[in-house]
């Protein structure tokens, strides 16, 4: 899975909090447009209804997508919390609730944020110290990688000779993005298509470690969550607290 070039740009990383009648609960802002051909397709094996019963299911899966683009529930709940989930969604849109929707919202919202809260930010410390353990053992098998002061790691495969940019220039670069698992989330070598931006205008990662190269060099860099994508994460291929590594070649400084 990989993202379009905007997966970069800081702008990406936005929250923002979402009211609900009773509480409020914060959540990631990155909404992903749904197109009805996306789970309309048969690819994968046949539909569970006939045709004329599928475009209500599709409804289902939209509300769903829509729903977990904002807050991914799996990891944050059991089988039977979200058979529960589920039961509570049901019984308010069949409008067979056994209490007055604001009534559970106004009692429970408060408790209900306070569990996503402690949750998620257990699987952000995880995702976090996976992180450290990969940074620090790409230091030992590296003895030419530096950690700056800021944590970010820096790795020459090839010395450029042209000119440094700095964060008022434009870069033209290739890169190849992956987590510390090895999964590729994002990658203009992948698309057989260098990116130009201004340097000023992306992670903090990327605006330091470009900031140490030359035209014409080669250089891996790992970046910790802090001067990447944060505790939001970026859509689905960045967890919150994910660190981050990057082949990049920088091609051209204007």
């Amino acid at each position: 899975m990989r993202f379009g070039r905007m997966t970069l740009f800081s702008a990406a990383t936005a929250s923002s909090i979402v009211k609900i009648t009773g509480f409020a609960t914060t959540r990631r802002a990155m909404t992903r447009a749904i197109s009805s051909a996306r789970f309309m397709s048969s690819e994968s094996g046949p539909m569970p209804y006939d045709d004329e019963k599928m475009p209500f299911y599709a409804l289902g899966v939209n509300l769903a997508r829509q729903i977990g683009g904002q807050t991914n529930f799996k990891p944050l709940m059991d089988d039977e919390e979200l058979e529960i989930m589920l039961q509570g969604f049901g019984d308010s849109l069949r409008g067979s609730l056994v209490q007055d929707d604001k009534t559970i919202l106004i009692n429970y919202g408060q408790a209900l944020n306070k569990l996503l809260s402690e949750r998620t930010q257990k699987i952000v410390d995880l995702v976090k110290k996976e992180g450290e353990d990969f940074i620090t053992n790409f230091l030992d098998c590296n003895d030419d990688a530096i950690k700056t002061e800021s944590g970010l790691v820096y790795c020459s495969m090839t010395e450029g000779t042209g000119a440094q940019p700095s964060l008022t220039n434009t870069v033209e670069v290739h890169y190849h993005g992956t987590l510390t698992d090895g999964t590729v989330f994002d990658s203009s070598v992948d698309r057989g298509q260098t990116i130009s931006f201004p340097l000023g205008g992306v992670i903090k990662g990327w605006q330091e470690g470009l900031a140490l190269m030359k035209e014409g060099g080669k250089a891996t860099l790992v970046i910790p969550a802090d001067l990447a994508y944060g505790e939001q994460g970026s859509g689905e291929a960045v967890p919150p607290g994910a660190t981050l590594k990057f082949e990049v070649e920088l091609f051209k400084v204007s």
